[in-house]
């Protein structure tokens, strides 16, 4: 039987799975150049930048399917913390020109993976 909170979960799960694979999609398509070139700004090496594929494919992927959500979850929480530092640091405080936050929708993504990680991934999965 349907619940509330089963549909609120896979509601969410699919938010955030599908709205993030977008952004991994859009690099596998066009590359990580723009990481690339932060990454070796900061001394780090290069080919770092080509874990935000597990970030931004991979984990959204279980996300969406419910397959190991939390441990998606988690990689999508590790994801946006480096996004934060290594791009957006300056920008964290930001006030944009409607009252809103400049990273709002890298806050969203955030605390909708925790969320998702407490939640856990309800019945709805590829399991069941």
């Amino acid at each position: 039987m349907l619940t509330n909170t089963d549909l609120g979960k896979l509601i969410i799960r699919l938010t955030l799975g599908c709205l993030l694979l977008f952004h991994g999609i859009d690099k596998l398509m066009n590359g990580v150049g723009f990481i690339e070139a932060q990454l070796i700004s900061l001394n780090l090496p290069a080919f770092l930048a080509w874990g935000v594929i597990i970030g931004e494919v991979l984990a959204p992927l279980m996300i969406i399917l419910g397959f190991h959500t939390r441990t998606g979850s988690l990689l999508i929480v590790a994801n946006m913390l480096v996004a934060l530092i290594l791009v957006h640091s300056h920008q964290l405080m930001l006030l944009g020109s409607n009252g809103g936050l400049h990273l709002e929708l890298q806050f969203f993504y955030l605390m909708s993976a925790v969320a998702v990680f407490f939640l856990g991934s309800g019945r709805y999965t590829l399991r069941n």
